[in-house]
């Protein structure tokens, strides 16, 4: 029998390293520590009741007292339920012993002993006699010493194996001629484990290391985060992309002035009734200034919307908020990274009303700023926003409708917006605002009251703010944006098995077509790659071509993004701009996120002074440009969910902006041209026709289509840009 050994940060879920644990909840954590280890200290010769006490005590205290029922239960020494009653199912079983207790207890050398045979026997009552599937963890310690096992190695081992399960059986229904729990231990547990062959993976760390850690206690991050509910019970956690953060988005539409009602079984997202409606909402803001200005004929086709005024000013305005509300999202992930980046300098804030005071200049912002090179600004925006990059993205281009109608800076400054009941705005005694705030201003609070900055290492939340990021933006938009029908958003672990079930079958099938390989895996692949063909092999990954035809928010097309950059990770063909590979990195995929460790498991962070810092983020930016460019491609009928869809993935290149050598941002390219607004249902060409026919009367052939697509992507001025959009559009 082998033994593989994980300490706690290997243990933890990546994309769950990556939260940050608030002041409030670390310091508690380390409290209860210390209280723990003091006690253990003083009592050495007390009873295993009393210590299995101490254990009970620390873990309710610090996470569970409130959600989860902790006691015995039948013979267990201590067990977490998944839920507040202790009818619910048994989620952790712990064997506690004490500490003077060397021959019962696990050490790192020797895991056959009897606290590994009790769990295997609680284990085996609980799957096989109870039926529960929902055990998470088992968990064998002595206060000072833990060994913690995840329920999937129990199930490989023990409950997987038809004999030992039929041991089992028989000495549970009397069968034997032994009947006490010995007999188990040492007559079916303790040989069945000896000749095991496979290895036998778990956590280990001795609490006692982390003693010294309690006076750095970011030092304690990875152990607080291995015992909280969210390890041991596998719940979701605060940027799981499966998860709305209720609280966020239901103050976003008050701000808006949408509002969520159940119809049947579907939630749709309608207009605030006529009694709930305010002028200062920026969607009712927007209905205003529509009606006053007239805007809604000089559409270049009036019927888009509809024919009934008052819905077709709801459906103008409301695209209209979406593009609005796409870019102040955007700019505020841009401006949480730029803070990052240079270590919490306030002065690289920008989004608030000192820089900001009105929609005139929110307006700026998007138009004269972002989309504007430094040197080109006009002097009223450059010295206000001097810290602010360009980024030359069709983001900050006007769109169709807004040249149409109205933009942001046609919106009236001074109108109040009631406080959300449930709002996050605190006043200066802590406690919810309450009455009217200018809206503008209330905007730009709400989103100062989140935490945006969901790149990088881990670290302490001082403000206790909630984590927002790409995902959560994504769901809580797919559902703004399925308003008519109720929206129907894919989670996370259901993008994440599709793109790893399909892609990965697609790359082998490239690489034995290509290369004339009979391989049946991803690992047949990595064994015949030769080091002189990195190169090549990437090449023919860069040739997939994936698209959705109902894309949505665009979260399968990020997950298929994730799943390529893996995949090249497992072949180890993932190289920097210079071919030279990321050998000493690890990029996986956890909760649908894209994680990159070193080899002492720690999360990568942009350092833009760091040589090999910058060399990592630049290697992940064109990597991504690269494949978002080339590979992704989406369709979708609704114009707003291809607004969506973009702004996903400029976000996922966001995630690795870098300065330059001149110290400028890399900007960002106009991929808004993958993505389509479309019916996927009717198509005037067969999916394999050549195009080329269809192109022979022209003067065009498919080829100047491409370089066009090309120069579009990469235009370096609006000219280029403007000129080649007409070229496609005529093709």
């Amino acid at each position: 029998m082998n033994t593989k050994i994980l300490n706690p940060r290997k243990a933890i879920n990546k994309a769950f390293l990556k939260i940050k644990p608030n002041r409030i909840e670390i310091d508690n954590f380390k409290n209860n520590l210390i209280q723990l280890l003091n006690r253990s200290k003083n009592s050495k010769t007390e009873s295993e009741e009393f210590h299995k006490n101490l254990i009970s005590d620390f873990l309710k205290k610090t996470y569970y007292e409130q959600k989860y029922f902790i006691n015995t239960k039948d013979r267990s020494d201590l067990v977490i339920h998944n839920g507040k009653e202790a009818k619910s199912s048994v989620g952790v079983i712990i064997e506690a012993k004490r500490p003077t207790n060397k021959n019962e207890m696990l050490t790192k050398e020797k895991i056959n002993v009897k606290a590994l045979h009790e769990l295997v026997l609680y284990y085996l009552r609980e799957r096989i006699t109870g039926n529960n599937l929902e055990v998470k963890h088992f968990i064998a310690t002595n206060i000072n010493e833990w060994f913690i096992f995840d329920s999937a190695e129990f199930e490989k081992h023990f409950a997987k194996n038809k004999d030992f399960v039929k041991q089992f059986k028989d000495f549970e229904e009397k069968r034997l001629s032994g009947i006490t729990t010995d007999v188990f231990y040492n007559d079916i547990a303790k040989p069945f484990i000896a000749q095991l062959e496979t290895e036998i993976e778990f956590t280990y760390f001795d609490i006692r290391d982390y003693e010294k850690s309690s006076t750095h206690v970011s030092k304690l991050i990875a152990l607080f985060k291995l015992f909280s509910p969210e390890n041991l019970l596998k719940l979701s956690f605060v940027n799981d992309s499966n998860s709305l953060d209720k609280k966020f988005y239901s103050e976003l539409l008050h701000i808006i002035g949408l509002s969520e009602i159940k119809k049947g079984s579907k939630k749709l997202i309608t207009r605030n009734q006529k009694d709930k409606r305010n002028s200062g909402s920026l969607l009712e803001n927007a209905i205003i200034q529509l009606e006053i200005l007239d805007k809604i004929y000089e559409l270049n086709n009036p019927n888009e919307f509809g024919n009934i005024t008052e819905k077709k000013l709801f459906d103008v305005a409301l695209e209209l908020n979406i593009t609005w509300i796409n870019r102040i999202l955007f700019i505020k992930l841009l401006e949480a990274q730029l803070i990052k980046y240079h270590n919490g300098d306030k002065d690289f804030e920008f989004l608030n009303l000192k820089k900001i005071k009105d929609y005139d200049d929110l307006n700026s912002l998007f138009f004269q700023v972002l989309a504007i090179k430094k040197e080109d600004r006009n002097d009223n925006v450059k010295s206000v926003f001097e810290q602010v990059p360009y980024l030359n993205s069709s983001l900050f281009e006007p769109t169709k409708i807004e040249h149409s109608t109205i933009f942001i800076s046609n919106l009236q400054n001074n109108n109040l917006l009631p406080i959300h009941s449930s709002t996050v705005l605190k006043d200066e005694n802590g406690k919810k605002r309450r009455g009217k705030i200018n809206a503008i201003e209330y905007l730009f609070e709400f989103l100062n009251a989140y935490d945006f900055s969901s790149e990088g290492s881990e670290e302490i939340q001082e403000d206790n703010k909630t984590l927002i990021n790409a995902s959560v933006l994504g769901l809580i938009f797919e559902k703004i944006n399925g308003y008519k029908d109720g929206s129907f958003f894919t989670p996370g672990f259901i993008t994440m098995y599709m793109s790893r079930e399909t892609i990965r079958k697609a790359v082998i099938q490239k690489f034995n077509d290509k290369k004339k390989w009979k391989c049946k895996s991803i690992t047949d692949i990595y064994n015949k790659i030769k080091i002189e063909n990195i190169e090549e092999a990437n090449e023919i990954i860069n040739d997939l071509k994936i698209c959705d035809p109902a894309v949505g928010s665009g979260h399968f097309l990020v997950s298929a993004l994730n799943e390529i950059i893996a995949i090249k990770n497992d072949l180890k063909i993932l190289s920097d701009v210079d071919g030279k590979r990321l050998k000493e990195y690890s990029v996986e995929v956890a909760n649908d996120e894209l994680i990159v460790t070193d080899e002492d498991e720690k999360l990568f962070e942009y350092n833009y002074k760091s040589r090999e810092s910058q060399r990592i983020q630049e290697a992940l930016f064109y990597e991504k440009k690269t494949l978002i460019e080339n590979c992704l491609f989406g369709v979708d009928i609704n114009p707003n969910s291809v607004k969506i869809c973009c702004l996903r993935l400029w976000i996922e290149l966001l995630k690795n902006a870098y300065y330059k050598k001149d110290g400028e941002l890399e900007t960002l390219p106009n991929i808004d041209i993958n993505i389509k607004c479309g019916n996927s249902l009717v198509s005037r060409f067969e999916v394999d026709a050549d195009l080329g026919n269809a192109l022979k009367d022209s003067k065009w052939t498919v080829d100047s289509y491409r370089v066009a697509v090309d120069t579009y992507r990469n235009a370096e001025n609006k000219k280029q840009k403007h000129s080649m959009q007409k070229l496609i559009n005529d093709i």
